[in-house]
């Protein structure tokens, strides 16, 4: 007869779970947190780095399009490349089914070389990546203690600090960031790109990106609708210094295009069918090669919730300022408050995503009519289009304000143009104007006055001059 001790034991061996052991890299085990959990009710164990095959491809200013191979377990290599001690380090890391030599990764670099000398080093793990989803995420932890091994070798040969270092992670590549930064005392920055929800989000931070992995950690939201039922890829959970949740997160405009016009205008079907499905979860990584190039069109604003930046309750910066989403995030003077902080802006629907937002305030004059009012505004770096303010009543004296994104900073605002209509047929031809209109920059302080003593009839331009 089996003994009670027997199935004890048969028990124990059961719930204690397997452990692999690959060198220096360490030993992974498949039990909880990383298996057995009802987040990770698989058990999976990460293959050995030699069947992943992870490779660091370095791209310089001097080598900008082609790659010089970087390997850990030989210092010789970064010896010979291009690798300089006196620039920053930024890795780019692939998220899943993805792979490092994608033209996005290299086009992120491309930017990043026309505004800063730097070592972009893109992690190409896609053995590692392009194989089921359970055993990917389990990749994740090897290729997170490779990256944390070569920032040791830099550390120890070169006596290249960590905190010069910026992990910049897409998908399940936000994780790999998390991991390597677990293992790395004083990493600099981590940036997660849509950070993957499934089998991370509500698990321990031991499992997933958190805000102790660097110095500093900024998370971009783009797919963080539920992945049940509406397959949102992203998580919505906070797990950096700075939450960025553009266009509220969730749906991103031009993401609802049909598959077919997405095949159409882009290259070949398979990227072509990945847009489609992956739109949203796609479009974090964009925003970031964006943000490069434009270091103030990314301006977001601290909010309790989308709705209520898009009821205008979110505007302007408050006294401390408003950070950049994307490259420029670290500028921010309040980046590392130990409270969690969420913040919303919104973008374009393609390439370039940046906007700056404006307020204005527009005081009517004239006759009583029921109609619309548009404004434009006109700089000295260009001029905006015509912007909805207000529909309805347009009663002298009255004042009406609305917020807008404009696809263009105009600079210092040198005039605006007021227009009205109602689409009405009236015989007596009503005329109505602005006497004053205000416009605020959303990350200054600053108020601009406008003012016109003319009315005008409908579909006629007034312009407002400084007063």
């Amino acid at each position: 007869m089996v003994s009670i001790w027997a199935i004890a034991l048969f028990l124990l061996g059961a719930v204690q779970g397997k452990e692999i052991c690959y060198g220096r890299l360490g030993c992974f085990s498949d039990s909880e947190p990383w298996g057995g959990t009802v987040i990770r009710p698989l058990k999976v164990l990460p293959w050995s780095p030699e069947k992943i095959g992870t490779r660091f491809l370095l791209y310089t200013n001097e080598n900008p399009d082609t790659f010089q191979n970087l390997l850990p377990s030989d210092p010789s290599t970064i010896e010979a490349s291009n690798f300089q001690t006196d620039r920053k380090t930024r890795f780019i890391i692939h998220g899943f089914i993805d792979k490092g030599d994608e033209s996005w990764v290299l086009k992120m670099c491309k930017n990043m070389f026309e505004v800063e000398e730097v070592n972009c080093i893109c992690v190409d793990w896609k053995r590692g990546s392009q194989t089921t989803y359970s055993q990917a995420v389990n990749n994740v932890r090897v290729v997170g203690a490779q990256v944390a091994q070569m920032l040791d070798v830099l550390k120890t040969n070169y006596s290249y600090s960590p905190s010069q270092v910026h992990l910049i992670g897409h998908s399940l590549g936000a994780h790999v960031a998390g991991e390597a930064g677990s293992r790395t005392p004083g990493l600099g920055r981590i940036t997660g790109l849509d950070p993957v929800e499934a089998s991370f989000q509500g698990t321990s931070e031991e499992v997933r990106l958190d805000p102790s992995d660097a110095a500093f950690v900024d998370v971009i939201h783009t797919d963080a609708a539920p992945l049940i039922p509406s397959l949102g890829f992203g998580t919505s959970q906070l797990v950096g210094h700075l939450d960025f949740f553009p266009n509220g997160g969730e749906e991103m405009p031009g993401c609802k295009k049909n598959a077919l016009s997405q095949i159409v205008d882009l290259d070949g079907i398979w990227s072509g069918t990945k847009d489609f499905v992956a739109c949203n979860h796609l479009r974090s990584y964009k925003y970031y090669a964006d943000s490069i190039l434009n270091p103030d069109g990314f301006t977001a604003y601290p909010c309790a919730s989308y709705r209520a930046f898009k009821s205008n309750k979110c505007f302007p910066c408050p006294d401390e300022g408003c950070p950049q989403m994307g490259h420029y995030a670290d500028k921010f003077a309040g980046k590392a408050s130990p409270e969690e902080q969420k913040y919303f802006l919104n973008t374009g629907d393609s390439s370039s995503f940046a906007r700056w937002r404006y307020g204005v305030s527009v005081t009517m004059s004239g006759r009583m009519v029921t109609g619309q009012v548009k404004v434009a505004l006109f700089g000295n770096k260009g001029n905006t289009h015509q912007y909805d303010i207000f529909r309805g009543v347009l009663k002298p004296g009255s004042t009406h304000s609305n917020e807008f994104d404009a696809d263009l900073d105009v600079g210092t605002i040198e005039k605006v143009k007021f227009l009205w209509n109602n689409h009405v047929v009236n015989p007596t031809f009503p005329k109505v104007g602005a006497s004053k209109i205000t416009v605020q920059k959303g990350e200054e302080k600053t108020v601009y006055n406008f003012c016109s003593t003319d009315t005008v009839r409908e579909d006629v331009l007034l312009t407002l001059t400084p007063c």
